[in-house]
């Protein structure tokens, strides 16, 4: 490309102008050590999550662990055919569809109560302790989570059906009865999640202005309209990109909670998607049909997020993007 110059005088020129850096490299030079710090996070997803994905090539293959996935043979969509004819395959798929929903209405809430209600504690001690106990449960494993409710629903030794039978109660056998396994499993993982939650919520509480608290005490407004009126507003947003998340993962279960809990009296009701990829493809050895399994999941997933994000911009709200 030529230089431009204007000339001034005979034999006098001006040099051309500097090229300008676009938005984006001044942008990375403005806050480059900011962008350093994004590093490690970008390897571990590269490295745990996208890396990974080459593995989706099993979903296609007759793959043979002594071959290998690439002298494996082509197979096609066949494990995908199969997926449909699985006996227990709609079984799995009804029960991780009912575990989820349920925990979206019942666990989904739970968090945003519990912020709004510690949020309106003035006592600092008692709130730094609520909140300890309350996020505790979440870095404890689902398998010592499964032994303490294991043994205090005991029929015989736990405290629950102690105390039931104190008051001239009838024992329950909660973990062999379906409808008791599935309360039980939607309230442990309300006890388990919901005060890691409630971290978020009160995080994004911090965020609203107080003048609006006062200007909202000038008027007259007492606790229950701030919190209507200004508290759940401001975390609006929040509360609609973890409700976005939560709606990408109905056909997806984490497999230690239901793993710790099931037993084989409540299979029929205890036995999801992720319980049966582990049966069928580690004890079986069915990978490629279990491949084919978890990324028809993801798809779907993808979809779940895609739609919820669409509806959530059209009502007028934030999106993931």
């Amino acid at each position: 490309m030529e230089a431009r110059s204007h000339n001034l005088s005979p034999g006098v020129t001006v040099a051309a102008e500097p090229k300008k850096r676009s938005a984006f490299t001044k942008e990375l030079f403005k806050n480059y050590d900011l962008y350093i710090l994004l590093i490690p996070g970008i390897l571990f997803f590269f490295i745990f999550c996208y890396i990974p994905m080459f593995g989706l090539i099993v979903a296609f293959k007759d793959y043979n662990i002594f071959k290998g996935v690439f002298a494996s043979d082509w197979v096609g969509l066949q494990h995908f055919r199969d997926m449909l004819q699985v006996p227990d395959f709609y079984k799995v798929v009804r029960n991780t569809l009912l575990l989820n929903v349920l925990g979206l209405i019942v666990g989904f809430p739970a968090p945003i109560i519990l912020a709004l209600l510690l949020n309106e504690v003035r006592a600092k001690y008692f709130k730094r302790i609520t909140q300890s106990l309350l996020y505790l449960p979440h870095f404890m494993s689902w398998i010592i989570m499964g032994g303490i409710i294991y043994n205090l629903l005991s029929p015989k030794y736990g405290i629950v059906n102690a105390t039931m039978r104190f008051f001239g109660m009838e024992e329950i056998y909660f973990m062999i009865e379906e409808v008791w396994w599935v309360i039980v499993y939607t309230l442990s993982g309300v006890w388990a999640g919901a005060g890691w939650g409630t971290i978020i919520y009160l995080a994004a509480m911090t965020t609203i202005d107080p003048s609006l608290y006062e200007a909202a005490v000038m008027d007259g407004a007492g606790r229950w309209r701030k919190i209507i009126h200004i508290t759940i507003p401001g975390i609006m947003p929040t509360v609609v990109i973890l409700l976005i998340l939560n709606i990408g993962h109905m056909v997806s279960i984490g497999v230690e909670h239901p793993f710790a809990l099931q037993n084989p009296v409540v299979m029929n009701i205890s036995d999801v998607i992720s319980t049966y990829v582990y049966s069928a493809g580690i004890k079986q050895g069915l990978f490629g049909l279990t491949t084919a399994i978890g990324m028809s999941q993801s798809v779907i997933n993808l979809v779940l997020v895609l739609g919820a994000n669409y509806f959530a911009k059209r009502l007028g709200n934030e999106g993931l993007w």
